[in-house]
């Protein structure tokens, strides 16, 4: 059997038809197959690539971490450098409230530790999570998801779970006594990019704070400069209380985390002991990884340019076939009239060497979500591709 044959039978499948590339390697921009043809890459790992493929900076500290030790024990008993640094680097980064970080595998792990350390602290049965969220896919992440189509062949999911539109009154008066957490996105991501409006999330933040609720924001896809500032929330002026990240966090390895106040976080240490423990969240090769994407990513003021790259793809992405574009940031949606049209669009992008994806709760939008460094050439060669594949 070839390697699709291979893959099909012997690597668990997420879709009836798969994208089903061969990529053999990556470099800056670009992916290349097993044909050697090469795709610019609009999807940059869906937001993880930030800083590019293999940046020379980012392997040299994977295998300066390799060589002095990998895993050597459950996260959190023993002190590990990478952990610590990174750690430090991002509190130095944020606002003194989110000091104390919890490092995970994943985004969707993070999401879990958060929502425990919420009803930790309240000791409150309710959380309100939005309508068109996406958090993750593990049963609790999949239980404040914001769309029954995937929630409902998973049932039953953890109870207490209120799902209110984005953007609504009617959420913010549904925040009371009983309620544990708020869980929202700093931008929808997957709804096709909606932004909020800065009075209504800061009208969220402070119901939570007269109830005495925590408001968790999801920067997993919108941290580390995709909207212009290194941190999504910024654009609104609110802290949160609960912060979770991922994607972007590990360089390109996989990372996550859920960060708050320090005095917060003791709650996980007693009654019970070890009230969240992981084997490998914080891998120590995933943190050296990701501490050398986050200072690349300072050090070279990447996010100062993301606003100029977005208005060059907005000033570009005009069509008649186009009904809309919405954007904050490098993460772009481009709304047609079906999700038909778009797979067809998808594909031609393929044929013309532009890789591309869609949302899963507009479907009817193609993602653009390229590396931050993606360069204006490069811009205007997928938007080239993109108009002539609508015609």
């Amino acid at each position: 059997m070839n390697i699709r044959q291979l893959f099909q039978q012997h690597l668990a499948q997420t879709s009836p038809a798969p994208v089903g590339l061969h990529i053999v390697r990556a470099k800056g921009n670009y992916l290349f197959d097993d044909t050697g043809k090469q795709y610019l890459d609009l999807i940059g790992g869906i937001s993880v690539c930030n800083l590019g493929h293999s940046r020379p900076e980012i392997i040299e500290a994977i295998a300066k971490q390799c060589e002095a030790y990998m895993h050597i024990m459950v996260y959190g008993e023993l002190i590990q450098t990478p952990q610590v640094a990174y750690a430090s680097a991002l509190a130095a980064k944020l606002p003194a409230s989110l000091n104390s970080v919890y490092f995970t595998n994943s985004g969707a792990e993070a999401t879990e530790g958060a929502i425990k350390l919420a009803r930790r602290l309240t000791c409150r049965p309710h959380i309100i999570a939005c309508n068109n969220s996406y958090h993750g896919s593990t049963t609790g992440a999949l239980a404040v998801m914001g769309d029954e189509y995937w929630r409902n062949a998973f049932r039953p999911l953890m109870p207490g779970v209120s799902h209110l539109d984005f953007n609504s009154s009617e959420l913010i008066d549904n925040i009371d006594e009983t309620t544990a957490c708020v869980i929202l996105e700093s931008v929808q991501a997957e709804a096709g990019i909606i932004a909020p409006e800065k009075k209504w999330i800061q009208a969220v933040k402070k119901k939570c704070e007269e109830k005495g609720a925590l408001l968790i924001v999801d920067e997993i896809q919108f941290g580390f400069g995709r909207t212009g500032k290194l941190w999504g929330f910024e654009h609104f002026e609110i802290e949160p209380d609960i912060l979770l990240l991922g994607k972007a966090l590990g360089g390109g390895m996989p990372l996550g985390a859920f960060i708050s106040s320090h005095e917060r976080m003791q709650s996980l240490t007693s009654n019970p002991v070890l009230g969240h423990i992981t084997t490998f969240g914080g891998h120590p090769v995933s943190c050296a990884a990701g501490l050398a994407a986050f200072n690349l990513l300072l050090e070279e003021q990447v996010i100062a340019k993301v606003a100029q790259k977005e208005e060059l793809f907005l000033s570009l992405l005009k069509h008649p076939a186009i009904k809309d574009v919405r954007s904050k940031g490098l993460l772009i949606a481009v709304q047609l009239d079906s999700a038909e049209t778009v797979q067809t669009v998808l594909n031609r992008c393929l044929a013309e060497g532009v890789f591309s994806d869609w949302f899963l709760f507009a479907p009817d939008c193609i993602r653009i979500a390229p590396p931050l460094t993606i360069t204006e050439a490069e811009i205007r060669q997928a938007c080239s591709i993109l108009l002539s594949s609508l015609s």
